[in-house]
């Protein structure tokens, strides 16, 4: 297989930018140049390796080679900048899961000179699926199990409490309102099965986003599973009750990174560890 760097290079910028145009113009080049690009990475291979939808998508033949071009491309900026220290900054694209990154994720990233980080946001049962097609090199997870290639730490859980204000709390949870994060999140479906009642049976509120759900517990929207990073003050101010005193879930989580020697990454991985070790249980 001869593939060239430039192909490659062009391969991840149609992934990152979701289109033709938008890896034209973050080469600086023309839509033609970037379309024979991957029409002759492609014709070398024989196979397609881009879905030219909106936005674009990889095949999996696709995943497999942006891996490739994702590990060759950190590990030519590990090599500049040890033979040049300053003259650039690596980007380590990751994926987090909302709620890390509202309590505890953030201040990992603070003091790493000379790398950048680039975040997705996934819930943590999912993420591990942007490890599998090459979108990011590392991924905060619930899933323990490695992806092929990748490696696995032990970060620590998160608690999550069934919480309303206190009308809310006293309302039967068949007909109390329930705040849902998204709909790939199973926390509060999961908890009223444990207690006998049809997910369906309560009205809910959608609320993307992980201070924003927290906000609309407090304001009675609804309860909601609520970390206890975010709950202590609510509790202890009287905002927020234990719906079920003492009911809790824990969510273990998982560092999973490429197999790869990087000293960037490598940065990147140890100071998540480091603060979840502070943070986390």
């Amino acid at each position: 297989m001869d593939v060239q760097l430039d192909q490659l290079r062009t391969l991840i910028a149609v992934v990152d930018g979701g289109s033709f145009d938008a890896a034209a113009r973050s080469m600086n080049v023309t839509p033609s140049a970037v379309s024979q690009r991957i029409k002759a990475l492609e014709g070398q291979l024989g196979r397609v390796l881009v879905l030219r939808s909106k936005p674009a998508r990889l095949t999996d033949s696709g995943a497999i080679l942006m891996r490739l071009a994702r590990q060759l491309e950190l590990l030519e900026r590990d090599t500049v900048a040890a033979l040049d220290p300053g003259s650039a900054r690596t980007s380590i694209p990751l994926v987090a899961n909302a709620d890390s990154l509202a309590t505890w994720l953030l201040p990992a990233f603070v003091g790493l000179d000379g790398v950048c980080v680039d975040v997705l946001r996934e819930d943590q049962g999912h993420s591990t699926d942007l490890l599998r097609d090459g979108t990011v090199m590392a991924a905060i997870t619930s899933v323990p199990e490695a992806v092929q290639g990748c490696t696995v730490t032990p970060l620590g859980s998160m608690t999550y409490r069934p919480l309303g204000v206190p009308a809310i709390a006293g309302l039967p949870l068949e007909s109390a309102p329930v705040v849902v994060f998204d709909r790939k999140d199973t926390l509060q479906d999961d908890y009223l099965r444990s207690r006998g009642v049809e997910p369906s049976a309560p009205p809910r509120h959608h609320i993307p986003g992980s201070n924003a759900f927290v906000d609309s517990v407090a304001l009675g929207l609804g309860w909601g599973m609520v970390p206890d990073l975010q709950s202590r003050d609510l509790l202890a101010e009287g905002t927020l009750v234990e719906l079920d005193p003492g009911a809790a879930v824990t969510v273990p989580l998982y560092w999973q990174q490429w197999a790869l020697d990087s000293a960037a990454l490598g940065r990147v991985a140890a100071a998540v560890q480091r603060e979840a070790r502070s943070m986390l249980r």
